[in-house]
Parts: structure tokens; sequence; C-alpha cells
């Protein structure tokens, strides 16, 4: 099987992270391979920030999770606890893809897809994660937004967290070939 379609039928969605951070040369691949994403009409409407800083990683994980126990729904807060009770799966590396105000949703996630991928390619785990939303947007969004280094103008778009898998095996979805629909 060739290595791009291997990458696509190994990721999964990874839950759980050692502290243990990538090396820079990953952690540049990986952020060469979230810009070299294609864009509509090749705007590249977005950035790509790339966090290392696990300090900040945690603090704004910690803020997430305190404002999801405050929710009177506490649906989200039980499944994030079920799960280890961390918004951010103590990932030690994150990439924050933000996006001009208005720009591409679909755009985002192509970026977003080109670091998963990049990111299983080189032996690490990775997941998609729009639960960010909620610190970025909360009593200190100002302040992280601040600190992640948002550019003037523009919003949250989506995070993708990486890094080593705390437990090796995880297993992708099963896909349902009755997805496909052929005209011919």
């Amino acid at each position: 099987m060739n290595e791009v379609l291997k990458a696509i039928s190994e990721r999964y969605s990874c839950r759980a992270f050692t502290d243990e951070k990538p090396s820079d040369d990953i952690i540049n691949a990986i952020a060469k391979a979230a810009v070299e994403a294609p864009s509509g009409m090749n705007k590249q409407g977005w950035r790509v920030i790339v966090v290392k800083d696990s300090a900040l990683i945690k603090e704004i994980d910690a803020d997430g999770m305190a404002t999801l126990k405050a929710q009177d729904d506490q649906s989200a807060y039980e499944r994030m606890m079920g799960r280890g009770g961390k918004l951010l799966y103590n990932a030690p590396c994150m990439i924050v893809v933000v996006n001009e105000a208005g720009g591409s949703e679909l755009d985002v996630g192509l970026v977003s897809q080109n670091v998963t991928l990049a990111a299983t390619s080189l032996g690490l785990g990775s997941i998609i994660v729009g639960m960010l939303r909620m610190p970025l947007s909360g009593a200190r969004g100002d302040e992280f937004k601040k600190r992640l280094g948002f550019p003037e103008g523009f919003d949250f778009g989506m995070s993708i967290l990486f890094g080593y898998e705390a437990a090796k095996g995880g297993k992708p979805h099963v896909p349902d070939m009755d997805k496909i629909i052929v005209i011919e």
C-alpha cells in the first residue's frame, strides 16, 4: 500500500498522550505539512500557530474543563471525565489554525487533515479538537488568544493535538463502504 493511503487508513483520534515532546524536526515537518494544504483560490486565509508550551496547553485545558463543569448540562463534562478528565488529552504539542474573519472553514479542515496525516506518517498520535473554542471564548479568551499569538482579525478555526501515544494500538474507525455512491 502506498504511504499516503497507509497514513489515511491508520489515522485515528488519539485521546491519551505521553509528556514527551516530538523533536523540533518532526514538529517543523508537521507545520510545513499544514501550510502545504490547498485553499480555495489559493487564498491561504489561515495562519498556523504551533504551541510547544506544555504549561500553556495545560492552563488552557484546566480553564476549558472548569467551563464545562460550570455548565448546566453536565453531559460534555461527564464525557470528558470518562476520557481522563482532560479537554486536551495531555498533549505536549498543539497546532491552532486561525482563520481570517469570514474565511473558509473548508480550508481550515484541509489544514487540519494535513496535520493529522503528517503526524500519523511520522509515528505520532493526533486528534482534531474543536473544544478549544470554549476556553478561547470564555472569560480568559482574550488573554489566551494574545498568549497564542492570534493575528489581528483572525478567529479560531480548529486545533490539532499531537504527540506520542500513551498506549499504542489505537484503532481507526471501520470505514462504512455503504457510504460510497458510484454513478456509472
